[in-house]
């Protein structure tokens, strides 16, 4: 175990540690409630926000921890696991000055006892597993629940935060959650945004200067959409714009917020979209006014 650094909270340093192991010898002393980040790295301010809120949350008596792993499995695409970018000396700055109190840096044979497998064991939620990411990415939601659901077991937390850029991603782990983990808390956070709208996300730095200038015409679509009020013929008149501008455009749609399913329940209503623009896919989500 490591020690970094100065923070900008009640603490006065930050335990890095690179085995789960390690942290647990922290975990069983903790008295107060554990708020827990998991990431994949690359930590931007949209993750910072993440950690800021259960530094907020969890109070002066409280503990955050944020997890850093490139899970292979939730990768439906082999060489995008591989161009997926490694930043730790950087990550363990962001963690340290939004607030944490630990960093762990698991390895595999932690995540996996039994070896990465080359597929993950399916989860079938319904819609939540069927529709939109998971029919465009096949696998993908089997790799988040496998290890979500492991890192849950490890890390023991009261509270677990994830944003809502990845909204389908957060429906499906509030199911494995309230399926499973029955004393643990999903505490959703809002996106947070470039100047321009875009979505905060490690993909961003794949874009070049110039499709970096077009890739906000994504949330420029999603913005009519959502202020439409879900009308069908505002969404395909933005997804034949995005198309004639280059755009690949897999899905622009608006679902039920907890279901998926085109047909609301008479609930929330979320505007979802996902495409592609110099050879990035991006996703983005906005609510929509009922």
């Amino acid at each position: 175990m490591a020690r970094i650094g100065n923070q900008k909270t009640t603490a006065s340093f930050m335990e890095v540690h690179e085995t789960f192991a390690d942290w647990d010898q922290t975990r069983s002393v903790l008295r107060g409630p554990v708020g827990f980040v998991p990431t994949m790295g690359a930590l931007h301010d949209g993750h910072a926000s993440l950690i800021r809120k259960a530094r907020e949350d969890m109070g002066p008596d409280g503990h955050v921890v944020v997890s850093i792993y490139v899970n292979p499995t939730q990768f439906n695409d082999p060489e995008d696991f591989e161009a997926y970018p490694s930043t730790r000396e950087a990550d363990m700055a962001v963690a340290r000055d939004a607030g944490a109190d630990a960093v762990v840096f698991p390895d595999a044979d932690e995540l996996y006892p039994g070896g990465v497998p080359e597929q993950a064991e399916a989860t079938d939620y319904g819609s939540l597993t069927a529709l939109w990411e998971a029919a465009h990415r096949p696998g993908h939601f089997d790799g988040v629940v496998a290890v979500v659901r492991r890192l849950f077991s490890l890390v023991r937390p009261d509270h677990a935060f994830f944003g809502e850029k990845d909204w389908q991603q957060l429906a499906v782990i509030s199911e494995l959650v309230r399926r499973e983990f029955d004393r643990l808390a999903i505490v959703p956070v809002p996106t947070v945004r470039e100047e321009d709208g875009l979505a905060m996300s490690s993909r961003n730095v794949r874009l070049s200067p110039s499709d970096r200038r077009y890739a906000a015409v994504m949330h420029g679509a999603l913005e009519a959409v959502a202020e439409s009020g879900g009308d069908q013929k505002v969404v395909d008149e933005q997804a034949a714009r995005l198309r004639s501008m280059g755009w690949d455009v897999e899905y622009l749609a608006v679902v039920d917020a907890m279901t998926l399913e085109c047909e609301p329940q008479g609930g929330s209503r979320r505007a979802i979209v996902a495409a592609q623009w110099g050879g990035v896919r991006l996703i983005d989500n906005l609510p929509v006014p009922i």
